[in-house]
């Protein structure tokens, strides 16, 4: 872990990722509903809050456990919402 500015980039860039590639897929289909797309939207989207939210949290003791933790999460939750998309 380099610094919480990197950390910051990886929550932003890997969760609007994502959230791009939910347009596009609704661009390609629009023949098909889009409430289990945008309900994956609204999931990144709380994921990216909750996880900033951490981040920025300065009452931790272990810095390194605490950011290392939420890279994990970071990744986790990135993995379980390419999934749900895989499975539109």
């Amino acid at each position: 872990m380099a610094n919480k500015r990197d950390l910051k980039k990886d929550i932003n860039y890997v969760l609007g990722d994502i959230i791009e590639v939910v347009y596009i897929w609704e661009y390609a289909n629009t023949d098909k509903d889009t409430k289990k797309s945008e309900a994956i939207i609204d999931e990144a989207i709380e994921t990216f809050d909750d996880l900033i939210a951490r981040v920025n949290n300065r009452s931790i003791e272990n810095k390194k456990a605490h950011f290392k933790s939420i890279n994990q999460d970071l990744e986790d939750k990135g993995r379980a919402l390419i999934e749900k998309i895989n499975k539109l």
